[in-house]
């Protein structure tokens, strides 16, 4: 089944996992800014970040058919550091007219403090002065109710915000009605430990149903899978759920989602089959 990996992290992932996403069916990646593993020593590091995520990034997906789309940002787990910010956030804009970038993201909140606050309602701004969809980093574990409630309230504040051009990523099961019931869309994460399985996504998606939902691998460099998707529309397929609703999770969702942005297009013959 064809589908969108609305969340992956490419840069970090070798090429034979686009060839195994091809193979299973990827039309599309989206990946979001995020960290290195480390906190960047310079604002010149973010800029040859993004000049590999828009200018690299989209040829070597090229090679598999498959179409890369980017956001930018300066990540949540270095968003405390207010001084680089202040320097980064300002590189942002002239990269924004590049024909793979999407929107702003992955910003939101790690250790939820005032900084990062701070930092996030920076993001949050440059993205409505721009006219961009907005991908948001919701907290781990213990914080995650938290983090997601400070992004909800801060979000809500911006009265030029539109919530259905924004995804909040991460969810589960104690917060995703919260971001539903505002009109946000909501991303399930298959990625092992930290975030949800293809069962519980599955189960998320039987309680709430598919409107404004949304599931992506998050691949990475930690212990992550980038066939994920497709592992989860196996686990819907096992639950007897119709064809038309797991491609509408898979794929008309992200698709609905990212056609906002008039730079994102499905290949002409998936349209013509209507795919979305």
């Amino acid at each position: 089944m064809e589908y969108i990996d609305l969340h992956a992290h490419m840069a970090s992932r070798t090429t034979d996992d686009y060839q195994q996403m091809a193979l299973t069916g990827c039309l599309a990646v989206s990946e979001p800014a995020f960290w290195a593993g480390w906190d960047r020593s310079s604002p010149s590091g973010f800029e040859d970040y993004f000049r590999h995520l828009t200018e690299f990034e989209p040829r070597r997906a090229a090679q598999y058919g498959i179409q890369h789309y980017t956001w930018l940002c300066l990540n949540p787990k270095e968003a405390d550091d207010r001084d680089m910010a202040r320097k980064v956030l300002p590189l942002i804009p002239k990269y924004l007219d590049r024909p793979n970038v999407v929107g702003i993201g992955e910003i939101g909140l790690n250790r939820v403090t005032r900084n990062e606050v701070e930092t996030f309602r920076e993001h949050v701004a440059l993205a409505v002065e721009h006219d961009q969809l907005i991908l948001i980093h919701t907290p781990h574990l213990e914080d995650k109710w938290k983090g997601t409630r400070v992004i909800v309230d801060t979000l809500l504040s911006f009265p030029g915000l539109v919530p259905e051009r924004v995804l909040i990523d991460h969810a589960e099961e104690h917060t995703v009605e919260m971001i539903l019931g505002n009109g946000f869309w909501a991303g399930l994460t298959l990625y092992p430990q930290t975030k949800v399985s293809p069962q519980r996504a599955a189960d998320l998606i039987e309680v709430h149903g598919p409107e404004r939902m949304c599931v992506a691998s998050a691949c990475d460099w930690g212990p992550s899978v980038p066939v994920a998707v497709p592992h989860f529309v196996l686990e819907m397929r096992r639950r007897g759920f119709p064809r038309g609703l797991i491609r509408c999770v898979v794929l008309s969702n992200p698709a609905r989602f990212l056609g906002q942005c008039p730079k994102f297009a499905l290949p002409e013959e998936e349209l013509a089959l209507g795919a979305v």
